[in-house]
């Protein structure tokens, strides 16, 4: 029987659903060799789900907690794994964080193939990052026109459900055409709040101003989905324009719209936001008044935490 290497040892103890797991286990998984994510890879299948998605989360962390950790080979053999709901898991592990673009065909094969819809909606806000990135020219013309081209396709596509064309049009909206601009103004027209909703959203993704009329107009409306977009969107246009309509917002009776409506706020920035922020700090609402007391005090921090 051939003896196991140290690696394989030590993987089988981080897989090992019976054993605890501390950080320095797992920093064992960083920058894997090509032979060590094979086998990374064959144990990996055998290992039980709810293991996985422990692991999963555990990296997460670890990467969040130092630049230094590079799990990318783990989350992008995970991506194929048997199970939807480690494919979901993994899928959110890469969202913005592949400059390289190298993920994006994984993706988009998700984003068209995989039989389960929750799969299909996480690939397609992943996409949405990438979206960005090709809006911006970190990617190749050739990825920013793949993305493009499928997540139109999807958008288009009779069998798709709604949910994943909604979060498909969120997705493409930075990469911005007429015949997106046609296809964000027909959603937002739709009697479907979720898909008005999106409209809102890809409006701010849009980066264009010529939709704020748009958007401010639905600073009242019923839905707090709506709500909480039309903030959101605010916030992605970075318009000055639009802090009157999120100092309204700011006294919502919803917790989650006043949240984006502070956020916004902080994006936007300038003279005009910090004067909205110093009002806030009365607010009633302790979220919102703890929120503008944090932002002012990092503004007196730093100069430039304000664009002004």
């Amino acid at each position: 029987m051939k003896k196991r290497s140290e690696f394989e040892q030590k993987l089988a103890d981080i897989l090992d659903s019976e054993r605890k797991v501390t950080p320095s286990q797992l920093a064992l998984l960083s920058g894997l060799a090509e032979e060590e994510a094979a086998l990374f890879e064959c144990e990996w299948a055998r290992t039980v789900r709810e293991r996985k998605l422990y692991i999963l989360s555990r990296l997460v962390k670890l990467r969040g907690d130092s630049l230094f950790f590079d799990f990318s080979r783990v989350f992008h053999a995970c991506l194929d794994d048997g199970d939807a709901e480690v494919r979901r898991a993994a899928i959110k592990t890469i969202e913005g964080e592949e400059e390289d673009g190298a993920v994006v065909t994984t993706l988009i094969r998700l984003l068209r193939e995989d039989e389960e819809e929750k799969v299909q909606i996480e690939a397609a806000v992943a996409l949405g990052q990438f979206a960005l990135l090709a809006a911006v020219k970190k990617l190749s013309h050739l990825q920013e026109k793949e993305i493009y081209s499928n997540l139109l396709a999807v958008i288009e596509d009779e069998s798709a459900t709604e949910e994943v064309k909604r979060r498909c049009l969120e997705a493409i909206a930075p990469l911005d055409s007429p015949r997106i601009k046609r296809l964000i103004e027909r959603a937002y027209h739709h009697s479907n709040v979720e898909i008005k909703a999106s409209a809102v959203c890809a409006m701010g993704r849009n980066c264009d101003p010529v939709w704020l009329p748009l958007i401010s107009a639905e600073k009242d409306n019923k839905a707090p989905v709506v709500r909480c977009k039309v903030a959101e969107a605010c916030g992605e246009l970075g318009r000055e324009e639009a802090v009157p309509f999120l100092i309204d917002l700011a006294w919502d009776g919803d917790a989650q719209v006043r949240e984006a409506s502070m956020r916004a706020l902080v994006l936007i920035g300038g003279a005009r936001a910090e004067g909205a922020l110093r009002q806030l700090r009365g607010s009633s609402y302790q979220d919102v008044s703890q929120t503008a007391k944090e932002a002012l005090s990092e503004l007196e921090k730093s100069t430039g935490f304000f664009d002004i």
